[in-house]
């Protein structure tokens, strides 16, 4: 297969003496990272730790922005002024941007986390406003979304580089939005039935919802989370499965410098 696609992950994520995931394992797996910005988890020190570590694999970072929610983890809806978020979002990508600096790494690309990222992505103004507050902070920055969501198109709007992720341990719905957590089949947790799911989407450029709907879009770059307890597996099965299929596996920028 003559493709190329970024894999990366949701990480940075443990807090004080909180620890959540194995990062150093899954930066030397995946090419992008997600970095936490300390409002849904995070906080400076793990955030230097995770971009020095990320350096040190020639990984890519991104913030990961979230509404203000660490007891649930940013998974938890908020409402919040459209003018509001714009801050909020551009407070938390300033001080991703910093810390990498101290740690002589940048911020290449933005992906909202949780809550604020499926909202958005049925949500034109609030991904707009997500959108204008990543240009207005640097106008160089990618903008990570939802494969064919409302944020996708905000993102081009706000005149960013975009590239469209879809997920291997999540499944999807007729619509093409991620099937809600609180459903039992929300997760796909066998390694193999993920690499599958993302070679069918990778191979197809679509989507395929958990009743079998074939939703065409682009697929840029594929995230496994990073805090589940099988999650440094199911990603090392990802990458050997996908460069095994003849999928190269690059960080974000270089992607986004093919589209």
């Amino acid at each position: 297969m003559n493709h190329a696609v970024n894999l990366n992950s949701d990480l940075g994520e443990s807090y004080g003496a909180w620890n959540m995931g194995d990062d150093a394992a899954m930066l030397s797996i995946v090419g992008s990272a997600n970095v936490a910005c300390g409002f849904h988890g995070g906080d400076w020190s793990v955030m230097e730790r995770t971009v020095r570590e990320a350096k040190r694999n020639k990984v890519s970072i991104g913030a990961h922005p979230s509404y203000p929610d660490l007891q649930g983890f940013g998974r938890r809806p908020m409402t919040m002024a459209n003018d509001e978020v714009k801050s909020l979002m551009a407070y938390q990508i300033g001080a991703l941007a910093g810390v990498a600096a101290l740690a002589g790494h940048r911020v290449s690309h933005v992906k909202p986390h949780g809550a604020i990222n499926n909202k958005a992505a049925v949500d034109r103004a609030l991904a707009d406003a997500i959108a204008v507050a990543s240009a207005g902070v640097d106008a160089s920055l990618i903008f990570l979304a939802p494969a064919g969501s409302a944020l996708v198109a905000a993102g081009r709007a706000a005149g960013l580089k975009v590239a469209e992720e879809v997920f291997a341990d999540r499944n999807y719905d007729d619509d093409g939005n991620l099937v809600p957590r609180g459903r039992p089949d929300a997760m796909v947790h066998d390694p193999e039935q993920a690499l599958q799911n993302v070679l069918r989407m990778v191979r197809e450029s679509a989507i395929v919802s958990v009743s079998g709907k074939r939703i065409p879009t682009r697929v840029d770059s594929i995230c496994v989370h990073g805090d589940s307890a099988g999650a440094v597996a199911m990603a090392r099965h990802l990458r050997a499965g996908l460069e095994a299929a003849g999928v190269r596996l690059a960080p974000l920028p270089e992607i986004v410098a093919a589209i």
